[in-house]
C-alpha cells in the first residue's frame, strides 16, 4: 500500500497515523481513500494495541477539501456520496478495536473536527482551534457531525455550535467536554503517548479491546444492547489464557505477566 498522503509511525504496540496533505492537511476523496486504508491494516495488526491520530505540520485537518465540491454542485447523488465517504472514514475510525486517541495539533474545522470526534479520546495543543463552520459555505456537518457532537455535549450547546459556525479555543473545548485534556503544543504528541500506554501497558489487549467494543456499541445503541454486548465479551474472556493468568495473579499476590492471548 502507498501512503501518499499518511504518515504511519510504530512503536512499541503503539501506531501514530499522521495525515500529511500540505498546506493544510485537507480532506480530499483520494486523502480519505489513504486514511481508510491505513486504518483498516492498523486495525488488523495484532502487534498494534492503541493508536494515535494527528497531523503533520500546523494544522490537524482544515477541512474537507471544497475544490472538489465545485464540480457536484446541483447533484443531490453526487453531495450524498461525499457525505457518505466521509462518515465511513469516521465510523472506521470509531469502529477500531482499539484506543484511538486524537492528538489535535492544530486548526481542525469542519472534517477534520469530525475526525476528531470520532476518535475515543481527544488530546488538544493548547494554541489549536476546532469548529463546524460548514452553515458559512450554505452547507452543514455531514461526516458525522451532528450526531457525534450532540451526543458529546448535548443538544443545546451543539446546536448553538453549528448554527453559529463558533471556532472554539483549546480551553473551551476542555469545558465543554470534548477534549480530555488541553497541553502545551511542544509536549502534544509525548503525552498523547503516555495516555495510549497508560491504557495498554499493564493491560491484556484481550481485554482492553473487548472494552473498547463494549463502549463504542453501547454508545450507539440502547442500553439493552449494551448490556448484551458486555455479557458476550465478558464471557469471551473467560475462554483467554490472559483472563486465566490475570485471575490467577491475583489469588498469588503478583504481578499478571499478560501473553496478550
Amino acid at each position: 500500500m502507498t501512503n501518499e498522503f499518511v504518515n504511519v509511525i510504530t512503536e512499541k504496540h503503539l501506531a501514530i497515523i499522521e495525515i500529511d496533505n500540505a498546506p493544510a492537511n485537507a480532506l480530499s476523496t483520494s486523502v480519505i481513500s489513504n486514511l481508510r486504508e491505513v486504518i483498516k491494516e492498523v486495525n488488523e495488526n495484532e502487534n498494534i494495541h492503541a493508536v494515535i491520530l494527528t497531523g503533520k505540520g500546523r494544522f490537524f485537518v482544515a477541512g474537507a477539501d471544497i475544490k472538489e465540491f465545485i464540480p457536484n454542485m446541483g447533484s443531490q447523488e453526487a453531495g450524498q456520496k461525499m457525505s457518505q465517504l466521509g462518515q465511513d472514514l469516521c465510523n472506521d475510525i470509531e469502529a477500531m478495536k482499539k484506543p484511538v486517541i486524537a492528538a489535535i495539533n492544530g486548526l481542525a474545522l469542519g472534517g477534520g473536527l469530525e475526525i476528531a470526534l470520532a476518535a475515543h479520546i481527544r488530546l488538544i495543543s493548547d494554541s489549536a482551534e476546532v469548529g463546524l463552520p460548514e452553515l458559512k459555505l450554505g452547507l452543514l456537518p455531514s461526516f458525522g457531525g451532528t450526531q457525534r457532537l450532540t451526543k458529546m455535549i448535548g443538544l443545546s450547546a451543539a446546536m448553538d455550535a453549528i448554527l453559529t459556525s463558533k471556532q472554539f479555543t483549546a480551553l473551551e473545548t476542555k469545558e465543554l467536554k470534548m477534549t480530555k485534556e488541553v497541553v502545551a503544543s511542544e509536549k502534544l504528541l509525548d503525552r498523547a503517548k503516555e495516555v495510549a500506554h497508560s491504557y495498554i501497558d499493564s493491560n491484556s489487549f484481550e481485554s482492553v479491546s473487548r472494552v473498547v467494543e463494549a463502549l463504542v456499541t453501547g454508545y450507539n445503541s440502547d442500553f439493552e444492547e449494551g448490556l448484551k454486548v458486555e455479557n458476550s465479551k465478558f464471557g469471551e474472556l473467560f475462554l483467554t489464557d490472559d483472563a486465566k493468568e490475570g485471575v490467577e495473579a491475583f489469588s498469588e499476590k503478583r504481578a499478571a505477566s499478560f501473553k496478550h492471548s
